[in-house]
């Protein structure tokens, strides 16, 4: 599986930022399921997930001084890059 994402170190926290569908951020359970499904590909690291709206806007989800962060930040001063999951 590909997934979109980054590994970013900010103010000594390093934490992960992944790409996934709004469908997935609609709900709280998927959430949770997919942050667990993340977690031994990012380990020790608290991971945020990212949605778009239809207007392109990023929605944040996590760790509440991560997404505070995040969210004053443009989205192409993210270091994406593609990972792959085995």
């Amino acid at each position: 599986m590909k997934i979109r994402g980054a590994v970013i170190i900010e103010q000594g926290v390093t934490f992960a930022i992944v790409v996934v569908k709004q469908s997935v951020t609609n709900y709280t359970s998927r959430i949770i399921r997919v942050r667990s499904s993340l977690q031994p590909f990012f380990p020790n690291m608290p991971i945020i997930l990212m949605s778009q709206d239809k207007n392109g806007t990023p929605h944040y989800y996590g760790r509440r001084d991560i997404v505070e962060f995040l969210k004053t930040i443009r989205l192409d001063q993210i270091p994406w890059k593609e990972y792959y999951i085995v």
